[in-house]
């Protein structure tokens, strides 16, 4: 573990009237952003707000760009990433930058494998080294086990143990917590004050405003390139900073409006998916719904409680493990594909856009027309003229931000990506939608965009699904919600009986 140091208070590291453009963006302007010894910094934003940039330059993936990178008060210029974590500086991306089928001590070590007399790699010494590391940071497991047989939680903890291998003074962790249980947020929060208490300097990027009022020590909000603010967590409240990051008031924020009573749309009876490998189990067990049009039904459960496997049973993507009945405008259906559930009027937006909802190198146009490719054939080819028009339409109506059609949507923030995953499915014409964790990874002012257009679709008259681990947000847009806890339905509540409490109370698994 890094040696504490005493003067804990000091600036290890510190960005100076920092500039950064892009051809025609100026993604930073003038940011000046200071690290101190034993200080867990947030970093909060909307997207595109320049918090990634910013990192990018302080940690050496971006090397050209104006202004000064003093590391203990010494003017750097890292060349790339290997030489900031050379010098102590050390990026945890929010996608785990690890090789799944290489052991916990070959990704702590790659790319500077140690070595022994004859040149070949010594493993004994990575082994011994890497459990050294790891025990001090309290995950016991052996050094030798695969990545790809670790929860997410343990990942984290071995990139934060690949970091301490560089003996890092600075580490910058950007949205940790964003794919992990409550427990081993806890247990990661722990972590880092240990960290802390070692003199590292911590900046944690969060769109969880909740966590920097539990964890930081000071908080810095970026807008449109810039520094509009830096504050105490204990001085300020929640509204206080979503003020700054948005540049308005919290009351413009949407809360949406009591559906009317209408016909059934969607209902689900009995809704089983057996366990893959534990006979006589289920990862859903006879769960049953029903959403109405006009309707936003929530359902809330802690992870591992069946949320995402029911939306995908219900989507056909286990026809082989699952069963239940599923009736569509009262007539029952039969779903064995995700293609079937098209068919009958279905869309689901994922919770993993990236790897689920789209293929980040192509065009926006080309993945908004990918589940309804019919629309944009002639003469049985692909017409660039009607998939043009098909993505302009929906850019406009959904107010998408791009600089064109045919931009590479892994360049576009996660709101706006959000965005795309959903037109993709408005064009198959729907009529539910399923929505797993459509905000996760997005800044607050992109959630309420996406609040927003979820109350204009339910006003047109679409059946709303939306799984979501945020009670707030699962109060503020729906009008029903159920709870699932260890595969089970525990309770459901209308918009008007919920409280944080009740659903939390039937959330907590009877064991617990």
């Amino acid at each position: 573990m890094v040696q504490a140091l005493a003067d804990k208070d000091s600036v290890v590291l510190e960005a100076r009237d920092i500039t950064k453009t892009f051809p025609g963006v100026k993604a930073l302007d003038n940011v000046s952003f200071q690290i101190h010894r034993g200080k867990i910094n947030a970093l909060v934003g909307e997207n595109g707000a320049g918090k990634s940039t910013l990192v990018k330059v302080l940690s050496g993936v971006y090397a050209e760009y104006g202004g000064k990178v003093l590391l203990e008060g010494e003017e750097v210029s890292f060349a790339n990433p290997r030489q900031a974590q050379n010098s102590g500086v050390v990026i945890i991306h929010q996608e785990l930058n690890l090789i799944p089928h290489l052991s916990v001590s070959e990704n702590v070590f790659l790319g500077r494998e140690y070595t022994n007399r004859l040149g070949l790699i010594d493993y004994k010494r990575m082994y011994v080294e890497t459990e050294r590391i790891l025990k001090q940071l309290n995950l016991r497991i052996a050094p030798n086990r695969l990545i790809c047989d670790l929860r997410v939680g343990q990942q984290q903890i071995v990139e934060i143990a690949k970091a301490l291998s560089f003996d890092a003074r600075v580490i910058i962790m950007d949205e940790p917590t964003s794919a992990v249980s409550e427990r081993e947020v806890q247990v990661l929060f722990g972590l880092i004050r240990s960290l802390k208490e070692h003199g590292v300097g911590i900046v944690y990027i969060t769109h969880k405003l909740d966590e920097v009022f539990q964890i930081a020590d000071r908080a810095t909000v970026m807008r449109d390139g810039k520094v509009v603010g830096s504050c105490l967590p204990e001085e300020v409240g929640h509204d206080d900073i979503v003020r700054m990051m948005v540049g308005r008031d919290i009351k413009d924020f949407f809360v949406k409006s009591h559906a009317s009573e209408q016909q059934e749309l969607l209902s689900v009876r009995d809704i089983c998916l057996d366990h893959p490998t534990r006979s006589e189990d289920y990862l859903v067990d006879h769960v049953s719904f029903s959403v109405n049009q006009g309707e936003v039904l929530g359902i809330f459960g802690l992870m591992g409680a069946g949320r995402t496997e029911l939306l995908e049973t219900v989507f056909g993507v286990h026809p082989q493990r699952s069963s239940g009945a599923i009736h569509l405008q009262g007539r029952q259906v039969r779903i064995k594909s995700p293609w079937d559930a098209i068919d009958c009027g279905i869309g689901l937006v994922p919770e993993d856009r990236k790897q689920q909802g789209l293929v980040l190198l192509m065009s926006v146009r080309a993945n908004i027309s990918l589940a309804s490719l019919k629309l944009t054939e002639r003469f049985s080819l692909l017409s660039s003229q009607l998939e043009r028009q098909l993505a302009s339409d929906y850019i406009a109506r959904l107010k998408i931000k791009t600089a064109s059609a045919g931009q590479r949507t892994e360049d576009l923030s996660g709101g706006n990506q959000q965005k795309v995953v959903i037109a993709k499915w408005l064009a198959t014409d729907p009529k539910v939608l399923l929505l797993d964790e459509p905000t996760r990874g997005i800044d607050v002012n992109a959630k309420n965009e996406i609040y927003r257009l979820i109350g204009e679709l339910a006003e047109a008259g679409l059946g709303i699904v939306v799984v979501s681990s945020e009670l707030p947000e699962i109060m503020a847009i729906c009008d029903r919600i159920i709870v699932l806890s260890e595969a089970r339905k525990t309770a459901e509540f209308a918009r008007s009986e919920a409280t944080e409490e009740l659903i939390m109370k039937a959330a907590i698994p009877r064991s617990a």
